[in-house]
């Protein structure tokens, strides 16, 4: 399919226009969820200033192993999404959806990988709430820090969600895209946002795992 095959919709001059619009919105949008994440992130910088040695206290009973191998996950499905984006804009459909495919199990398994590291939170008793039991000094503070996290890596795994069903949707997409040549598929805006979920967990787990521990 060459570049003059792709439909160009009416509000749009050309091809280019409309790409750019595209990846413009895109933008907008995660500037505003960058914004959101960064409220968040800046409370934690304010409260651990204030509350250094209880935050550093309760940073230790994070998993920091799990952390570790999510951190490879996910920087390893933003390599594939990346790699997909390429194999999409040379118009080679089967390694694109290899490659989206991958970078969606990848997803799910840090998900699956956060899911039990939740799970071990609860068992001992680091959740927030009624079943609050840090047994360390300063115990409400050290229940801010969690709250803080779970807040953080909550945000995180639910837009990591939104992102795991778009690529099943995209994927669809492609697929479809053999028999209606003429519609554009915006795998390279979908790419950003992936890559933005991906970026908002390198200062997760630092600001969480490494850097509340020291």
């Amino acid at each position: 399919m060459t570049e003059a095959a792709i439909l160009v919709h009416e509000q749009f001059d050309d091809l280019a226009q409309q790409r750019r619009a595209s990846t413009f919105g895109m933008w907008v949008f995660l500037g505003t969820e960058l914004m959101f994440f960064g409220g968040v992130f800046l409370a934690y910088t304010v409260y651990r200033l204030i509350h250094h040695d209880a935050f550093v206290e309760a940073a230790r009973h994070l998993d920091t192993t799990i952390g570790s191998i999510n951190t490879f996950v996910l920087l390893t499905s933003s390599f594939f999404c990346s790699v997909a984006v390429s194999m999409f804009e040379s118009r080679k459909r089967a390694p694109t959806l290899l490659l989206l495919g991958l970078t969606l199990l990848f997803g799910i398994v840090f998900l699956v990988a956060k899911g039990f590291e939740y799970q071990e939170d609860w068992r001992h008793g680091l959740v927030p709430g009624p079943a609050f039991a840090y047994s360390g000094p300063e115990r409400e503070q050290a229940e801010l820090f969690f709250i803080l996290y779970f807040i953080a890596t909550g945000l995180h795994a639910v837009h990591l969600l939104v992102g795991i069903v778009l690529i099943a949707v995209l994927m669809v997409l492609v697929m479809l895209s053999w028999f209606r040549p003429r519609r554009e598929v915006a795998v390279g805006t979908f790419g950003l946002y992936w890559h933005f979920v991906d970026f908002i967990w390198i200062f997760i787990f630092p600001l969480f795992y490494l850097l509340g521990g020291t």
